[in-house]
């Protein structure tokens, strides 16, 4: 019944395994990619023909994790799986970035990858092994794809690099990269790193190029097995090249004089004017609005690329190298805990730092586990940024995918949480727009988070870099625009400190770049970031001392773990009545560790001495403050030191004699009192005799 195909290798250790033939049978290509006790079924259809009036190639990816893959049944009160987690938003765009410049020219039919991970042994990342299966799908689907391309993660420790760390070695490394590319070079990488240098960080792309490029040959050996046959694809034709010359013709020149304008708004009026030129002069024998719209795009990356590469002018006028005007404030908003405006050139981010607490941070219910995240950082991009109306809704692909670089760029200056025990939520604002606001999203937060005074341990910068790219002519640009990324071969973005990078990603447009464009962009990348962070100094170039006067001081001590009980009391009453009483948060971990939280310093302290009544011992001959509570006919019973409740002996009342308790104290008193000893039970014995009433002194030790 089944006729099935299957290739395998030895990869770093682990067995990988490609399938198919078995599951999935009518999508274009399916193949099962299994790495040691990981398993990923990757799929890829594609329409037949495209839509009418479409003038952009319709890929989408979707990688989505099943919790059955873990052995899991889904939190939530529907128990089944939503809307797609951070880490499946992250992995799909993983996938889509390398595949993408690898389909035909002038493909534009709807083309569908689907990932799904159906076994996960909590040891190798399925985004990899997705990856590699979405390629060997593309493959034999028949589809034309300009493939296969390989995948890996790098690791790097102790001088060594490490192919496809699992999840344990991860953990202990100083570079988690992903490399994607074909065996001439590569596509896209993605990577957080430890202030590594850009000697090490190249070494490792092309350590995984490397090692990747056997994955490429088992993919190919079994498209040779079972393709389907391709399909077929028209060139150019000979209406479209007569449509180029005659709009070439017509507006090449207000097209250049469109991108001499230094100011966006006015370019953009201008292109529009120009396209509007040349519609009237030409749609009545060119009807086609997708061809046309292809020709006129292509017109706008000719004339902008050629001046690139002919006379090393750009678009806003500035060399290959120059970076933008920058200005950078800091404290802007202020009953913020920190705040930052980071404008460079037309693009502008307004960064804000909150810090909370432990009860603030995220809970994260993931294959691998549930866990918790103390740092979160969330990147917004209003439509008003780019001077445009728009429909407003919550963060898509590449909000999330922004913040997540931007993210790793940041994470590794963080100071420890033994520390520094707060919870941090960065905000990064889009204000304007005009190239690499994922960068100014780095540099705002930086400042803002030293702002709130948060101890980093150095600032970080970020710049993006691009390039232009014709035969063997190139030219890499420094701190790109909006424009030069759309009609550009390549997005490059590196963040990192004066001591190293700490995250790179990179993408590109054309089939591959060679590792010597690589060292080239890396090193414009260096001097750009070290421009940057010159810039930002200006406005701060350390952390504050001490937290934001807004913010809540957090106070950390130890009680002992069995007394963790009697701080949170019956159903978490008594910490309930704490947090009510004082206003402060207390947090109580598992292993004893108490912290207190509030913006008022009276309010934590009044927690804090709270909390250490509580767990408190009595001392044998310490005077303690305490309550009557209960009035009996042989003495009182005292509250003092949190709940320890004590009895005053009415021998022990007053000096005198008394003939009733209730002559010398009512319940509700505020009374002074000795610890005189313990019974056998451990009861304990109290003395008001032995103790001044107004002073709290000591009468028996002023008597010795």
């Amino acid at each position: 019944m089944f006729n099935v195909f299957r290739k395998e290798m030895e990869w770093g250790g682990r067995t990988l395994i490609l399938e198919t033939g078995k599951i999935a049978r009518q999508a274009d290509g399916a193949v099962l990619a299994t790495y040691g006790g990981t398993t990923v079924l990757c799929t890829a259809v594609g329409e037949k023909s495209p839509k009418p009036g479409v003038d952009f190639f319709p890929l989408t990816v979707h990688y989505q994790e099943k919790t059955f893959a873990a052995g899991k049944i889904p939190g939530g009160y529907f128990k089944r799986e939503g809307k797609p987690s951070e880490k499946e938003v992250l992995t799909s765009r993983l996938i889509d970035r390398p595949i993408r410049p690898l389909f035909a020219d002038g493909f534009y039919n709807e083309t569908q990858v689907i990932c799904t991970v159906l076994s996960h042994d909590l040891e190798n990342d399925p985004d990899i092994v997705a990856l590699v299966g979405a390629s060997a799908a593309l493959t034999i689907s028949g589809i034309p794809f300009m493939g296969p391309i390989g995948a890996a993660r790098v690791g790097y420790r102790n001088g060594q690099y490490i192919i496809n760390p699992t999840s344990y070695e991860r953990e202990e490394t100083d570079l988690d990269l992903v490399v994607a590319g074909t065996h001439e070079g590569v596509l896209m990488v993605e990577s957080e790193a430890k202030e590594l240098s850009e000697e090490i960080m190249l070494g490792a792309v092309t350590f995984g190029q490397e090692r990747f490029r056997g994955v490429i040959d088992l993919i190919i050996s079994l498209a040779e097995m079972c393709a389907k046959d391709p399909w077929a694809m028209n060139g150019p034709s000979e209406t479209k090249t007569q449509l180029g010359q005659k709009m070439s013709e017509l507006v090449s020149e207000d097209l250049r004089g469109a991108f001499a304008e230094r100011v966006k708004q006015n370019r953009y009026e201008k292109i529009a004017a120009a396209k509007a030129k040349a519609k009237e002069a030409l749609s009545a024998d060119y009807p086609d609005v997708q061809m046309f719209g292809s020709v006129f795009k292509q017109l706008e990356a000719d004339i902008v690329r050629n001046a690139i590469l002919d006379n090393g002018t750009r678009i806003d006028g500035r060399d290959t190298k120059t970076v933008r005007p920058i200005v950078c404030e800091v404290g802007i908003l202020p009953r913020a805990h920190g705040s930052a405006l980071f404008t460079r050139g037309e693009t502008q981010a307004l960064v804000v730092t909150t810090l909370g607490t432990g009860q603030d941070e995220q809970i994260i219910d993931a294959l691998e586990g549930e866990y918790r995240e103390n740092f979160l950082l969330h990147y917004n991009f209003p439509p008003y940024s780019v001077g445009e109306a728009g429909r407003m809704s919550g963060p898509g692909r590449r909000e999330i995918g922004h913040g997540k670089l931007a993210w790793r760029a940041v994470h590794p200056l963080l100071p420890g949480k033994d520390s520094f025990p707060y919870t941090l939520r960065v905000v990064s604002e889009i204000t304007e727009s005009n190239g690499s606001s994922s960068m100014a999203t780095v540099c705002g937060s930086s400042l803002s988070m030293m702002d709130a005074g948060v101890p980093l341990i150095r600032p970080i910068a970020g710049i993006a870099m691009g390039l232009i790219k014709e035969g063997e002519r190139f030219a890499v640009l420094t701190d790109i625009l909006g424009d030069e990324d759309h009609l550009g071969d390549m997005d490059f973005k590196v963040a990192g400190t004066d001591h190293g990078i700490t995250a790179l990603q990179m993408d590109i447009k054309i089939t591959s770049i060679t590792a010597e464009i690589m060292k080239i962009a890396l090193g414009q990348a260096k001097d750009g970031r070290m421009h940057i962070l010159g810039e930002m100094s200006k406005a701060l170039d350390h952390s504050r001392q001490g937290v934001n006067e807004n913010a809540p001081r957090i106070t950390v001590f130890q009680i002992p773990k069995d007394k963790i009980r009697e701080v949170i009391g019956s159903g978490g009453k008594v910490i309930r009545e704490i947090t009510e009483v004082t206003g402060a948060k207390v947090d109580i971990e598992d292993d004893g560790t108490i912290k207190v939280a509030s913006a008022d310093k009276e309010s934590a302290q009044r927690a804090i001495d709270w909390i250490k009544g509580i767990v408190a011992e009595p001392e044998l001959g310490v005077v303690y403050t305490g309550k009557v509570v209960k009035v009996v006919d042989f003495g009182a019973f005292v509250n003092f030191l949190g709940s320890k409740d004590g009895l005053v002996h009415i021998s022990e009342l007053a000096p005198q004699r008394v003939a009733q308790v209730g002559d010398v104290v009512a319940q509700g008193d505020e009374v002074k009192v000795k610890v005189i000893g313990f019974d056998d039970r451990g009861k304990i014995k109290l003395s008001m005799k032995a103790v001044n009433q107004e002073t709290g002194e000591d009468l028996q030790k002023q008597a010795g």
